[in-house]
Order: structure tokens, then sequence, then C-alpha cells
């Protein structure tokens, strides 16, 4: 049995999609689906059973787990990058996975877990994967900072050798539209462009970048859960890895290649940027490959125009989720 926690989120439940696919069913998902509208990414997956995050919680603490978990894959938590909640990010983000991990270690069940790119702040240290430089990202909000702690956890307890995180880059796709404020702007533009024929992008506040010049590492969902897939094969492999495509494009490219998947003519108003953001806003991403490359691990990824044409002609037009 695999569990993966977050299971109805835009990953964990692309992850579900991707055992189907590969015909594993053996799955225990776990979320907090409240009155969002997460449950519809559940629909047309297979999966044995569903738990609450906290009736799971108390399953783990009291020891009443199977004996036939067989990996744990760990997706759920906050991953709002603007929530102000630190003592509920801190309990959500690092109390939940270290019990999971613990748990899982001292089991010898393989355990993968969802750090973040927001761990790496400003980029100005780089986004070098490297354990030993850990100690030196500043993350620049209360998000990343409650990754980057469990990072900092792991390292000092020295469960790198037997746990495996990823440092997710952009990632878009398909269900992701419950995530609101936090949905890709693929996704969040493309209503833009039906209503209005014109995509709203941020201006730039540094002189070294235009506007619309400011550069991401976007990683397509589906080229993201083809990772996890293999790592989950090979246990072996552990430690703390970039995950993004490898190269930057800018927010412009991200335009260009909606309206060209749209059939439409290019037209960007550039706006004000909030000022809660401006100062942890992030102008450049791009995750160095190198040590997840090494490993093996499949990362022949879609460009980003193949992605984003994926994404909008299966996807967004018939606003359908990731179905078996």
């Amino acid at each position: 049995m695999i569990i993966v926690t977050g299971g109805a989120g835009m990953i964990g439940s692309a992850f579900v999609w991707k055992c189907n696919q590969e015909g594993e069913d053996d799955i225990w998902i776990v979320d907090n689906l409240n009155t969002s509208e997460k449950w519809r990414n559940l629909v047309g997956l297979r999966y044995s059973d569903y738990w609450h995050k906290d009736e799971f919680l108390e399953i783990i603490l009291e020891g009443d787990l199977p004996k036939s978990v067989r990996a744990i894959v760990h997706m759920g938590g906050c991953s709002a990058t603007t929530e102000s909640d630190a003592d509920y990010l801190m309990e959500n983000n690092y109390r939940y996975t270290r019990i999971l991990a613990e748990w899982a270690m001292a089991h010898g069940v393989p355990f993968l877990y969802a750090s973040s790119a927001a761990t790496y702040g400003d980029g100005d240290m780089g986004f070098d994967d490297n354990k030993e430089r850990l100690h030196l990202l500043k993350p620049l909000n209360r998000y990343g900072y409650s990754k980057h702690f469990f990072d900092l956890c792991a390292q000092k307890e020295g469960w790198l050798d037997k746990i495996t995180g990823l440092k997710f880059f952009n990632v878009y796709g398909p269900n992701e539209y419950h995530k609101g404020d936090m949905r890709s702007v693929m996704c969040k533009t493309y209503s833009q462009i039906l209503e209005s024929g014109e995509i709203k992008l941020f201006k730039s506040y540094k002189s070294s970048y235009t506007n619309g010049g400011q550069m991401r590492d976007f990683i397509y969902v589906k080229d993201v859960v083809t990772v996890m897939w293999w790592l989950l094969k090979h246990p072996h492999v552990t430690g703390l890895f970039n995950l993004g495509s490898g190269q930057a494009r800018t927010w412009n490219d991200v335009a260009n290649a909606l309206f060209s998947a749209m059939g439409r003519t290019p037209k960007v108003e550039y706006i004000s940027m909030p000022d809660h953001l401006i100062h942890q806003y992030q102008y450049f991403t791009e995750a160095p490959m190198k040590k997840l490359k090494a490993t093996g691990a499949p990362l022949d990824f879609l460009s980003l125009e193949e992605a984003v044409a994926d994404y909008v002609k299966s996807y967004l037009v018939s606003q359908e989720t990731l179905r078996h």
C-alpha cells in the first residue's frame, strides 16, 4: 500500500493518477477536503481509502498503520506563500512532516516529501541543492521558512541519507483550479484571456529586468509525477533534490505560449505589484538539475510551449482533471 498525503491537491492527485497509469491502486489518500473543490480531483482515480489528515495523524501516533505500507509520499501541508500564520505553517509543514518521517524511518518505509524552491529566498545564494549549503539559505516568507526548517532538521539528524525531499520549482498543470491565488499564472490568465482578450502581468521593480522579463523555472505536473514515480521505484535514491525544468523562462514567454495555444494574438498589460509582495518577490529562479540527473532519474521534460499547449487543449478548454 502507498500512502499519499495531500492526495487531493494538484501534485498529490496527479501522482495518484500516475500510479493508476502504472497499474497501482492500493493507495490511501490523506487530505483535508473541507468545503473546497479539491474533491473533484479524486473523481475517476482509483484508490482504496481516504483519511482526513487529523485522523491519519492519530493512526500514526497510535501505531495502528497496517504493516502493508510500502511508501509514504508526503505532498500534504500548506502551500500558500502568502500565509501569515507562522504557527499554523510550522505545525503543518514542519511538525507533521517530522512525525511522518520518523515513523517511516522507524519502520523501514521509503519516505518522499515536498520541500520547495521558496527555501532559496531571493536567490542571492544560488539554487544549489547541495545539502552542505542549506544553512546559508534565507527564505523570504513564512511558508519558505517552514519548509526550510524541516530540511535543516533532516540534515542535522542525518535523515537525508534515508529519506528523499524534492525542492519543487514552479509547478503548473491540471488539478490546480482549486488553489485560488496560488494557482499558476497559466491557470489564472487563461480565464483573463477568455474574458478580456489580454493578460495582466506584474511590472518589474528592478532595472535589470524588463516588465514581464522576470524569470521562473516552470515545470509541468506530468513531468513532476514521472520523476516521483521513478523515485518510488528506486528507493535507494535518497537526499534532497531540486525538481524544475532546469531552464528559466520569462513571464512574457508564458504569455506568448498561452496565446499561441489558444490561437490568439498576444496582448499584455503590466500592472503594479501589491505592496506586500514587492520585498518578497523572486525575480529569477532556475533549478540546477545535475544532482538529480546523476541518479538516472528521467529528466526528458516537455518544453514550456509543449506543456502549455497540452494543458490548454486537454484540460483548461474542457475543465477536465487528470483521470484514470
